[in-house]
Parts: structure tokens; C-alpha cells; sequence
């Protein structure tokens, strides 16, 4: 089956197909000017409308972030338009490569989406501005200093004559753009800094934006995939000839490490897959457990010849001399993503050799290099249309393992589109999971009870390693010893030493890669507290110089959160300070313990400093989303490895939280400017500490392994 359509005719009837498909194309002086009226691109990022109408590309992914809306409010503000005239699409991953990737970076992760563009979009907008004023002092015949802009208007107060920006756009494109442009502070800020409503939500409640499982095409096909479950091993022998014989099933593809049943339905697709009979190699990694995984990293932690991520001073020296020395070991299991939208990949070789991909992707530009490797074509004839996401934290920032088998399931089937999506369960047991880790910690206080001292030994998978990425010491990986190796408090003496044990349990950026690190850290400063006979932040402000961000954000919780002051009965505080990804943050949390050690987390105040803030409003609910997704890995999630493969299976054996166990949270925005953070991770940093110390003020017990669930928490 093959579809003979000109690129008009398939965008018509993919919408039509879609049930008004809105697939972001972003064809430069395309895709904006058939959303309704002549539109010109005045540069790259900013496309206008005879009827004032803006468009503001994006090349950053939208999983729920609130990047689209926050970045085409730093264009808007430089381009001093009228807001409620901007929109925004996705940038083309195609139109990238062939204009000399003149978007920058399309990659999100990290909570860089805003900081690590902020400044380049912002000049893009500010660009867009002189070049329209420009042109209308040009129609006019008058000095540009004589013109002045507001909301899009630009106006020439000696003769009192207005233009539009819809008036001068083309005349304005067809001018050399500006070799400098300087920058609205923050403090003149009018559309930045706002709470200004999300631009992607409406669109949301009414379910009209495509998701890649939502993606539907003429004539489209779809697969349903299943992978060895023991990682790494491949497929030994196939027995497809019930399969073959169902109702739909078009084709099976046998490939190394999968195979695939491609049908005119995904259920007949995932049904047909339910009868193959595959025998899969398993290689050396059938017998791998959470057993051997903990053995492999305990004999990392016993390691005497250890890398070391810092060294500070002499610690083993200054322990072997302190008044008082506490130790202790913390663990952590592996983690699954589990976004709700399921891997998903729709691939198209078109009759006339260009490939078309469509997928939720947190880098277009990855996505479209591995869809042309995998296809065998240079990247000029590939297009990776980006959707929305339903999920990333990470997941879908590295590999690319779903677009490599979309495009290669789609080759068996040239001419003809193919929605490849995985199962629940093929998604649970085929992640690139969190690092499990352990971590030994040693600290030596003196006669007065200041931390003189600390040594931590930590033994985890690479993150780096594993995916091949290189960046300074192959021996240190920075996602591993991060919190550790950079701790804020001013300890004389410290030592950092890092095991790194890769076990075949594939692993990968998890949101916030690194963040169990804060936990260890938090927890056992709050140990050393107690130790001291200290209040928990009477001791961590005495570590922190008067003007440090951490001390300013850990006041500002405090303060926010009433520490000091006594709780509701019943209810006990636990306080964390953590910093990464850009931005300081520090929690209280507020617990309570039933006597049958059932716990309710009450209340989370989480108070950020990103430097600057663009849209609170998405700042508040991004520091709500960090709470709700890292309290399931804190109550009940894990993923347990037993002969070679992932056990759990679906949202029955890895729960997600539910409603009723939202706590309150309570954020404060306290940015103090000069430099940009982000807001994507950092609320989560200081999350797990602050209530597993709220925990021990319930109950008296240190929780030195998550999850919970392995805990009684009823007081000691």
C-alpha cells in the first residue's frame, strides 16, 4: 500500500484524518501564513501577521513545563507586542539543520529550557523590534529616535502618525538585522515576570493538542513491540504463525533486539504480539538480581583505591581526631520514568524517499539525527515533527530507542505510515531507570559540636557512561557525586570518593539526575544536628556565610513555613536545603504519624531563588509537580530486579500518587537576580529530606532507605 499525496494534500488530510489534527509544522512562511492571512518572518523566532497576529517559534519541547509559554513571553517582552495577539509553534527540526541550526539548542532537560536560551530569544525579540521600527522610520522619512513602540504600535509623536506592526513586517524583514541589541532589565519588565496564563492550556482542557499517541494519519498502520526482558539480550528463534493467521495482522518484523507485529489496529496488533513465540537470548544477565546489584555496589563502596570527586583538607586525618564521629549508610532502588504517555513513534517513508517522524521528543534535533542514521538518509530528507509530550522527566531527552524502532518497523512497510506505540508494560520493564546507589557517610564533629569533617563514599551506575557521554574525568561522573561533591557548607575537611558500578540495568537521566544525593546529604547533616545537640538550621546556618544563597533561601523557608514556632499537634517539621540545576531551594515539611505508624505528608513549603523568575505562576506549579512526583519514590516506588528483568509491570505494582495524599504546598519565589535558574527540578532536590526528617521528629527513626513502604514508622 503506498499514498500518493503532495505535501498540501497531506496536510489536509491529516488534519482531517485527526479529527483536526493540529500538527505543528512550522515551515517557515508556511505553516503561519496558512493559520490565516499573509505573515511575514521577520527573523527566525518571530513571524507576523497583516492583522498584527504574532507567532513566536519555539525550539524547546512543551511536556508540561510551561517552557512554550515562558519563552514566547521573553520574545514578546523584547518584541514589545500586544500579548494578547502572540501564539506559538514548534520550530522545525528539518528547517533547523538546513538553516545552520539557527534555533540554538532544541534540547530540554536539565530545567534549561528558559535559562540556557533566555538570552539569545530575548535578542531575537529585541532584534525583531528595531528592525520594525526601522522600517517605519523609513516609510516615514524620520529619524528612528524620534519613535517609540508600545504593544505593537509604533508611533512617531513630532507628526502623531501610528503604524501597526502587521503594516511594516515585510519591510522590516528585508532589512539587515541589528549586530547588537541591548536588553530590557528585569525591573521594566512588562510582559515577562507575569503570571500570565499558559498559552498551551485552553487548547489542553478542550483535548485538541496531539500527543504522539494521538497522532492519525491516512491509511496509517500500527505496531505493537516487544523487547527481550532480561536487557541486552536478543531475539533466538520466532514462531509467528498464529500471529500471522489473526484478523489485521499485516506484517511481523524480527529485528536483533525485537520484534514488532504491525496490524490495522493497535489492540489486533498488541494481541497478535501476545501469541508469538519468541525464545529470547538472554546472555550473561538472566541470573542478575537485586541481590547481586547490591553485592556489586557494596564491593564499590569497599574499594580502597577509590576516585575522588573532591578533597578538601585531610579527612581521615581530622576524623581520627574528632570529639565525636557518626556514620552511616543510605540506599536507594532503581526508578522508572513512568510518564503516562507510553513510548510512541509514527513513521512515514513517503513514495518520494523523504521520511517524516512524529513524536513526543525532549530534542528534535537528536530525534531527527537518529531517524536519518536509522533510515539511511542525509538529514535534508528527514522531518521530526515535535508534539506535545505526555511525560518526559528525562526519559526522553537521551535515547532515542523509541525513534530507532519506529523508523525501523516503518521500513518494512515503505509508503505507507506506521504508529508504533509500546504496551504499559513494555514501557515499566524497558526504561532507562534511575541509579540505584549506596552511600557510606563518616563525619567527625568537635568539643563544641561543629562539623569538622566528612567523608562519603558512593557507589552507582554511570548515567554518562552508560550513554557515552564524555565530560572531564571518565572516572567521575557528575550526575553521580552532584550535592556531594559540591556541598555549600563550610566543613574544613572533605572527602568525596565515587565507585562507579555499572551493572546491565540500563539507566538514565531521571528527573533531576542525582537528586537521592540530596537526601543522603540532608538527612545525615540532620543526623550530625542531633549529634550536636543543635536545632537542624541553627546548625546549617552556622556553615553558610551571611550572603550565601542556600543560608538566604533556607531563612527564607523558615521564615515562610514558621520554623521555630510550634506545629499543629500532632503534625512535626523536617527541614532540607538543596541546590542544583541553576537555582537554591530549601523545604519544610510538615508530617504527621498515626499510631499505627500511618503517615500523612500534611504540608511542603518549598522556597526557590532562580534568579530570575519569567512566569510565577508556572514557577509555583512546577515546584507542585516536583512534590507530586517525587512522593511516589518516596512512599512506595521502586523497581526490583529479579532474574535479569524489571518486576513490576504497570501502576498496580508502581503506584502513583493519588489525590488524597497531596499535601499542601505553600512556594516562595525569592529571586535575587544576576543569573538565570531553573525551575523543571530544583523543588525536588530538597523534597525527600525534608520529610524523611520530619518523619524522624514523628517517630524517632532514621530513614536511611527508600521507600517507605519497607518501614515501620510507628514510634520507637
Amino acid at each position: 500500500m503506498s499514498l500518493r499525496l503532495s505535501r498540501r494534500q497531506f496536510l489536509k488530510a491529516s488534519a482531517a484524518a485527526g479529527g483536526g489534527l493540529a500538527l505543528e509544522f512550522s515551515f517557515p512562511m508556511c505553516s503561519s501564513a496558512a493559520a490565516g492571512g499573509a505573515a511575514t518572518e521577520v527573523n527566525a523566532w518571530v513571524v507576523i501577521h497583516t492583522d498584527d497576529r504574532v507567532v513566536v517559534r519555539i525550539a524547546r519541547s512543551e511536556m508540561g513545563q510551561g517552557t512554550y509559554t515562558a519563552l514566547a513571553q521573553l520574545v514578546a517582552e523584547e518584541l514589545d507586542c500586544d500579548w494578547t495577539n502572540v501564539s506559538a509553534e514548534f520550530a522545525s527540526p528539518n528547517e533547523h539543520i538546513r538553516r545552520n541550526r539557527i534555533w540554538g539548542s532544541m534540547s530540554t532537560g536539565g530545567s534549561q529550557g528558559v535559562r540556557s536560551s533566555q538570552d539569545y530569544v530575548r535578542k531575537a525579540g529585541a532584534a525583531a523590534r528595531t528592525m520594525l521600527i526601522q522600517a517605519a522610520a523609513n516609510r516615514w522619512k524620520v529619524p528612528v529616535s524620534e519613535c517609540r513602540v508600545d504593544k505593537g504600535v509604533i508611533s512617531h509623536r513630532p507628526s502623531q502618525r501610528t503604524l501597526r506592526y502587521g503594516q511594516v513586517a515585510a519591510e522590516a524583514a528585508r532589512l539587515e538585522p541589528p549586530k547588537a541589541v541591548s536588553l530590557r532589565d528585569a525591573g521594566n519588565w512588562k510582559i515577562a515576570g507575569r503570571p500570565l496564563p499558559r498559552l498551551d492550556i485552553p487548547d489542553k482542557v478542550l483535548g485538541k493538542p496531539v500527543f504522539a499517541v494521538d497522532v492519525a494519519l491516512p491509511g496509517m498502520l500500527h505496531a505493537s513491540i516487544a523487547q527481550c526482558p532480561v536487557f541486552g539480550g536478543k531475539v533466538k528463534s520466532l514462531n509467528a504463525d498464529a500471529a500471522q493467521k489473526m484478523r489485521g495482522v499485516k506484517k511481523i518484523v524480527r529485528e536483533e533486539r525485537f520484534v514488532a507485529v504491525i496490524a490495522d489496529s493497535w489492540w489486533r496488533a498488541n494481541e497478535a504480539l501476545k501469541q508469538l513465540k519468541i525464545e529470547w537470548d538472554e546472555g550473561a544477565n538472566g541470573n542478575a538480581s537485586n541481590e547481586t546489584i547490591a553485592a556489586m555496589l557494596r564491593e564499590g563502596l569497599a574499594d580502597p583505591n577509590l576516585p575522588q570527586a573532591r578533597k578538601i583538607g585531610n579527612a581521615d586525618t581530622a576524623l581520627a581526631s574528632a570529639a565525636t564521629v557518626i556514620e552511616a549508610e543510605y540506599q536507594s532502588p532503581y526508578l522508572n520514568h513512568a510518564t503516562m504517555e507510553p513510548q510512541t513513534c509514527t513513521a512515514w517513508f513517503r513514495p518520494d524517499g523523504f521520511l517524516e517522524v512524529w513524536t513526543s521528543t525532549q530534542n528534535g534535533e537528536a530525534s531527527l539525527a537518529v531517524a536519518a542514521r536509522t533510515a539511511g538518509l542525509p538529514l535534508e530528507q528527514v522531518e521530526v515533527h515535535k508534539m506535545m509530550l505526555g511525560g518526559g522527566f528525562g526519559r526522553r531527552g537521551g535515547p532515542q530507542d523509541f525513534v530507532i524502532q519506529g523508523v525501523t518497523i516503518a521500513k518494512a512497510m515503505r509508503g505507507t505510515p506506521v504508529k508504533m506505540m509500546w504496551s504499559r508494560e513494555e514501557d515499566m520493564q524497558h526504561g532507562y531507570y534511575r541509579p540505584a546507589s549506596v552511600v557510606k557517610m563518616k563525619a567527625g564533629l568537635d568539643a563544641q559540636g561543629r562539623l569538622i569533617a566528612m567523608h562519603t563514599r558512593i557507589a552507582c551506575p554511570s548515567i554518562l557512561a552508560y550513554l557515552g557521554i564524555s565530560r572531564g574525568d571518565a572516572s567521575i561522573d557528575f550526575t553521580a557525586v552532584r550535592t556531594l561533591s559540591d556541598m555549600p557548607y563550610a566543613v574544613p575537611h572533605q572527602q568525596v570518593d565515587y565507585a562507579m558500578r555499572n551493572g546491565h540495568v540500563p539507566v538514565g537521566f531521571w528527573r533531576a539526575p542525582g537528586q537521592q544525593n540530596g537526601y543522603y546529604r540532608e538527612c545525615f547533616i540532620d543526623e550530625l544536628a542531633a549529634a550536636a545537640g543543635k536545632d537542624p538550621v541553627e546548625f546549617r546556618l552556622g556553615m553558610l556565610a551571611e550572603n550565601d544563597k542556600d543560608r538566604l533561601v533556607l531563612e527564607a523557608v523558615s521564615k515562610a513555613a514558621g520554623w521555630g514556632t510550634p506545629p499543629p499537634p500532632g503534625v512535626h517539621r523536617g527541614i532540607a536545603v538543596v541546590s542544583g540545576f541553576g537555582s537554591y531551594a530549601a523545604t519544610v515539611a510538615e508530617v504527621s504519624v498515626s499510631a499505627k505508624g500511618e503517615l500523612k505528608v500534611q504540608r511542603i513549603v518549598v522556597a526557590i531563588d532562580s534568579g530570575y523568575v519569567v512566569n510565577p505562576d508556572n514557577c509555583r506549579a512546577q515546584a507542585e509537580s516536583n512534590v507530586v512526583y517525587g512522593l511516589g519514590s518516596i512512599l512506595y516506588q521502586e523497581n526490583n530486579v529479579k532474574d535479569g528483568r524489571i518486576v513490576e509491570s504497570n501502576f498496580h505494582d508502581f503506584r502513583l500518587p493519588q489525590i488524597a495524599e497531596m499535601p499542601k504546598v505553600e512556594t516562595v519565589l525569592v529571586p535575587t537576580g544576576g543569573f538565570w535558574g531553573g525551575h523543571g527540578e530544583p523543588g525536588i532536590l530538597p523534597l525527600t529530606p525534608a520529610i524523611c526528617n520530619a518523619i524522624y521528629a514523628a517517630t524517632g527513626k532514621r530513614i536511611r532507605a527508600l521507600p517507605l513502604t519497607h518501614h515501620d514508622l510507628r514510634r520507637a
